[in-house]
């Protein structure tokens, strides 16, 4: 009997432990998932915060590139009244948008104006030709590249375009943006926060004392990379993090144990890739909390045995249970109030970082009811948050135009078809102007996996719509205000150079007749000779206007045609698209040298291509025009296809015949000038109908040898 109770007693203290052994554990997991999602969450409004930052000054190189003076000073770098200009330009969007500098530097890495001109750091005269963003904006492509100035010594991300003058690269336009308010930002919240670049370098952390260390040994070849493009100053050598990384198969993140601030700590981790930006964000959270969760549910679990023990031996222990209740009591309600007090910490943390967005996000249930808004969207939108929270479709800032287009928009969010990139959206602000927007839909699901409706991230892209429009109007502009100049300068000089040559050959023809006719004949031969001195005279006017549209006096490089066909799409994609014209590119072999004048080929291209906008401009239906190329025996050959009626036959062999045209209002030279063109690059021009329909102009020009 002794011996089986005391087997139960064993047995029974064996239970007891599992159980409260299994509670430490699922007390554990359930903080660990608890933390991990906050973390998740950290991450992602860090992630959307970085991309805010590049996102709101993305477009600010090109749109400066854009500039004229900017353009100018590339051609004319000694004209000090033109630098005084881009300089003033510059250092103007350096304060209006916030970014840390701006400067142009010409094809050799010369800066030639900035932001910062008057200042003892000025960039201007500094060469930056080491720089990896400048390298690639030589070849075309938008350059990003973080890294130590070399001129202040402060670091910043660069952003860097090429600019170009009549299709070719000129200089590069740079932006720096500064990442040190975002670093302050994190050295004031409780949890260390980090990134670093593609080679594991650390670049901005909460804990100075991580700066420039490495997650990974840093190679000897990227290292000479970094000190040879000066990316960290002087450094050549890159020491590892002082960190122990524990891996765990529980969670996506890891256990890092280090020092921070002279005291040891276990943190858990969580990287985010950042592959647009070749980065990765890594946040962290002390783990001692999840170690008290764990401590506070073997407490509980012990206390629930010991009360179950208590219950047992409640005749023997009645007074010492209810002193050791009332203790434990107390306990709990103690640790409870630690927690809830940290759980408000924490999520005063987490609002006070939604706040500080730039990007306007909502929630919705559902339903499509509004449930959350942060301040960000409140001042895009002009209506405060009371004014928002618990509205349904239509939503008040909807614009009144747009109010079926924005219902169809919102119905495919709430079903998960909105676009994963995103889609354009006009709202009104509550003063009556109108908003230009970007907004991504994601689903919003809570830490159990729930489904709780729809989070939307709103970026203001307004003033990035009205740069391109200014910008495409005023190359609209350009382009008709070049054409209308040709022509007025031609006429014009034609006008007024052969008025008064034709005038005095009647006044001389009517002396003539009139001395004949009095038989003044000694006086005759004057006459006569002032007749043929005019004649001569309009003759070399004449020819002084040939010589100013002659090819042959082009200015010839070597080229290619692919870029000329991309340039002249670009001048006219605004006229193709008031048209409802489609240019079709297809561009096989036009990577083929070519030795030729740059703004005459361009030059028949425009006539070809507006001649085939022209011939299909009574046609309903899509319209197309195919420019395409193709390597042939004599070079290279380039063909403009309409879809129209087509060249009656009768009339093939006269459409290049000066002043032969079927346009009310044309004056039959645009072909001409064409095969005049194309014949002094030593090439030949034909024209053909073709089975499908419509006309096909082509063109040959020889390949350099």
């Amino acid at each position: 009997m002794f011996i089986t109770h005391h087997w139960r007693k064993l047995l029974g203290a064996a239970l007891a432990l599992v159980l409260i052994a299994a509670a430490g554990s699922l007390a554990e997991q359930r903080e660990l998932q608890s933390r991990t999602e906050a973390l998740r969450q950290a991450a992602a409004a860090n992630a959307l915060g970085l991309r805010g930052i590049v996102e709101k000054h993305n477009f600010l190189p090109h749109a400066a590139a854009r500039h004229p003076d900017v353009r100018q000073l590339l051609r004319t770098p000694l004209d000090a009244a033109l630098r005084a200009r881009v300089n003033g330009y510059f250092a103007d969007l350096q304060s209006t948008t916030g970014a840390a500098a701006l400067y142009l530097v010409d094809r050799e890495g010369l800066t030639l104006a900035a932001s910062n001109w008057n200042l003892p750091s000025s960039f201007v005269g500094q060469s930056y030709r080491q720089r990896p963003y400048f390298e690639d904006a030589l070849q075309g492509r938008r350059g990003l590249f973080y890294g130590l100035g070399l001129t202040t010594g402060q670091s910043g991300l660069f952003i860097a375009d090429p600019v170009r003058v009549q299709g070719a690269i000129a200089g590069v336009m740079v932006v720096k943006i500064s990442l040190e308010p975002l670093q302050a930002a994190w050295m004031r919240g409780p949890d260390p926060v980090l990134l670093r670049d593609s080679r594991g370098i650390v670049f901005l952390s909460a804990v100075p004392a991580w700066l420039f260390h490495a997650t990974r040994p840093v190679s000897a070849a990227d290292a000479r990379w970094v000190a040879e493009h000066g990316q960290y100053g002087s450094r050549r050598r890159f020491e590892r993090l002082p960190w122990r990384i524990e891996p765990r198969s529980d969670t996506p993140g890891y256990v890092v144990r280090t020092d921070v601030d002279g005291r040891r700590m276990k943190l858990l981790a969580l990287d985010t890739p950042l592959p647009e930006l070749g980065w990765t964000l890594t946040v962290t959270t002390d783990m001692q909390e999840v170690l008290q969760a764990r401590q506070a549910a073997l407490a509980l679990s012990a206390l629930a045995v010991a009360l179950l023990l208590l219950g047992v031996l409640y005749w023997r222990l009645r007074e010492k249970r209810f002193v050791e209740q009332r203790t434990a009591r107390l306990e709990l309600e103690h640790r409870v109030e630690e927690r809830t007090r940290d759980l408000q910490e924490a999520h005063a943390f987490r609002k006070a970082m939604e706040d500080s967005l730039l990007v306007g996000m909502r929630a919705r249930d559902p339903e499509g009811k509004i449930i959350y808004v942060n301040p960000a969207l409140c001042a895009m939108v002009g209506y405060s948050a009371e004014e928002l929270l618990g509205r349904r479709p239509p939503y008040p800032y909807w614009h009144p135009d747009d109010l079926e287009k924005q219902a169809r928009e919102s119905d495919d969010a709430l079903q998960g078809r909105a676009a994963p990139h995103g889609f354009e959206s006009r709202i009104r602000h509550k003063d009556g102007h109108d908003v230009i927007t970007m907004v991504y839909a994601a689903p919003l699901v809570d830490a159990q996996g729930v489904h709780r409706g729809w989070m939307s991230s709103v970026v203001d892209i307004t003033a990035q719509k009205q740069a391109e429009a200014r910008q495409r109007d005023q190359e609209l502009r350009l382009q008709r205000s070049a054409r209308l100049a040709s022509v007025g300068e031609m006429a014009s000089t034609l006008a007024h150079e052969l008025n008064q040559p034709l005038m005095a050959l009647s006044n001389f023809a009517v002396a003539a007749r009139a001395l004949a006719a009095r038989g003044a004949a000694d006086m005759l031969p004057g006459a006569l000779d002032g007749i043929v001195e005019q004649s001569k005279r309009a003759s070399e006017i004449v020819k002084r206007v040939r010589a100013f549209i002659n090819p042959q006096r082009a200015h010839y490089e070597t080229l290619s045609m692919d870029s000329v066909a991309t340039h002249v799409e670009t001048l006219l994609k605004p006229e193709l698209q008031a048209h409802g014209v489609t240019l079709r590119l297809m561009l096989e072999g036009a990577d083929l040298p070519l030795r030729g004048d740059r703004v005459l080929l361009e030059q028949v291209l425009v006539n070809l291509i507006h001649n085939a906008m022209h011939a299909m401009q009574d046609q309903a239906g899509r319209r197309v025009i195919e420019l395409s190329t193709g390597r042939v025996e004599e070079g290279l050959r380039v063909t403009v296809a309409d879809q129209g009626p087509g060249i009656p036959p009768e009339q093939l062999e006269q459409v290049f015949a000066p002043f032969f045209t079927t346009r009310a209002d044309g004056l039959g030279l645009g072909l001409n000038i064409c095969r005049t063109i194309v014949e002094a690059h030593g090439g030949f021009m034909s024209v053909e109908n073709r089975d499908r329909g419509g006309a096909a102009f082509s063109f040959t020009l020889p390949a350099v040898s």
